[in-house]
């Protein structure tokens, strides 16, 4: 998680909050991740050092076999990259390069369609500001973060122009898809972040790595890119980079802090897509009694299942032995939820959908626990979008910028007057920021009567 506070914010005493327990259910979220790959470069977080950040190539032939993982993609994947880079000293503020290389291992060329792409920097691109915990975002303006903004326009289908819309490989060779710097000069600290997420296509067998290269000096002292030979240098010669982050716990781990660690691996799954109803088979999910809410877990994880028993992280088909077991936290993996809400009572019913962030508990207590006012740390920031027709029967697509902190109950996203046996399809669609923590809830609640607008 990229920490940029402010040092006087730190110094402010935190008010003391109150537990709120809500009693209702939390039910398991219906469905499974799609088993597109995702190449998840995460670990180290914080670079320090050149060398291999992740390397699905053949180990044959590299100097540092262990750092190549020898996974191939085909067809549908997804890169997701999320690194932080410091000055080592004040005389050493050179800027450091992460680079994405794709290698043909056949003898056919290889065209890599780039569906979506977005990479920002912390800074200048998208600094951490303060923003209110609700705000509109019709037109992809609101973020606080490069995690923020990289999900926001690729949740709109977007691709940067920093990207090409294909690149063709011929056999054996290798081409660069990301070569972007991380500058930390004139930076106070000295410290800056990048995040990255591609949706891509390949028409045959590719490797893929990222990798870690400080900046080159020209003759007149200004920086310079690496080279695609550089690359292919620090690919074939380099080990892994450093620092390494803590160790995971082992997942079988019951008691004791968990220590979920970085990724840094193949994970299985992009997008989580499912119609939420009452069970399998049927067509519509009944609302909750005047009064009484019931939530689906969201980005749920090992220890963090809010009693549901159901853990979302993606598993890992390829990993490093000190890395993540799990893409906990599913960073930039998109939940796209539709719940085709149904009032079967006899009286018109007020009903609310909101992203909720409860304080993470297990096993199952009988409700969730929120905190009043919220603990001050940030556990979720990113842009949500939800698609519904509104009591006048006009259709509607509202982008929501949210942003939560641990145990925050959150603002609605949309209400709606359901008059009996009125039947509205609601969908929720957004990919998980980074600089995220999960978990969090979907929440369906049908107000009281005299609660009702």
């Amino acid at each position: 998680m990229f920490l940029f506070l402010p040092i006087l914010a730190q110094a402010t005493p935190a008010p003391v909050s109150q537990e709120i327990f809500q009693p209702q259910e939390v039910r398991v979220l219906p469905g499974r991740l799609d088993t597109v790959p995702v190449f998840n470069s995460n670990s180290p977080e914080l670079v320090l050092t050149e060398g291999i950040l992740l390397s699905t190539f053949s180990p044959k032939g590299k100097q540092f076999p262990a750092a190549h993982l020898n996974y191939v993609f085909r067809g549908r994947f997804d890169i997701f990259a999320h690194h932080i880079a410091r000055g080592t000293a004040p005389d050493d503020l050179r800027s450091l390069y992460l680079g994405v290389i794709l290698h043909n291992p056949g003898t056919q060329p290889v065209t890599v369609d780039v569906l979506e792409a977005a990479s920002y920097l912390s800074q200048p691109d998208a600094p951490f500001v303060d923003l209110l915990p609700f705000v509109d975002n019709p037109l992809g303006e609101v973020y606080a973060g490069p995690g923020s903004r990289a999900m926001n326009d690729v949740l709109r289908g977007q691709r940067q122009d920093t990207f090409p819309d294909k690149i063709v490989i011929p056999p054996q060779q290798s081409q660069m898809l990301m070569n972007l710097p991380i500058p930390v000069r004139p930076l106070t600290p000295p410290l800056n972040g990048r995040s990255s997420l591609l949706r891509l296509r390949s028409s045959g067998a590719v490797y893929v790595a990222s990798l870690s290269l400080f900046a080159r000096t020209n003759p007149d002292g200004t920086e310079r890119p690496p080279t695609l030979e550089e690359w292919q240098t620090v690919l074939e010669t380099g080990g892994l980079a450093e620092q390494r982050d803590r160790t995971p716990s082992p997942l079988g781990q019951t008691t004791g802090q968990v220590i979920y660690s970085r990724v840094a691996g193949v994970a299985r799954g992009s997008r989580w897509l499912t119609t939420v109803t009452d069970k399998p088979g049927m067509p519509y999910l009944t609302t909750p009694q005047p009064g009484q809410a019931f939530s689906y877990g969201l980005s749920t994880l090992y220890r963090g299942t809010l009693g549901t028993g159901q853990i979302q992280s993606a598993p890992m088909l390829v990993r490093y032995p000190d890395t993540a077991y799990q893409a906990h936290g599913n960073y930039a993996i998109e939940y796209n939820l539709s719940l085709p809400l149904q009032n079967t009572t006899d009286q018109p019913q007020t009903v609310t959908l909101a992203i909720q962030t409860p304080v993470k508990v297990d096993p199952f207590q009988g409700g969730l626990r929120f905190l009043d006012p919220p603990a001050r740390s940030i556990f979720f920031r990113g842009t949500v979008r939800v698609r519904y027709t509104d009591d006048d029967g006009v259709a509607q697509t509202r982008y929501v910028h949210l942003v939560q902190q641990r145990g925050q109950q959150g603002e609605p996203l949309v209400t709606l007057r359901l008059n009996p046996s009125d039947r509205r399809l609601v969908q929720v669609n957004f990919l998980y920021p980074p600089d995220s923590t999960p978990p969090q809830v979907l929440t369906v609640r049908t107000l009281e009567a005299a609660d009702a607008p």
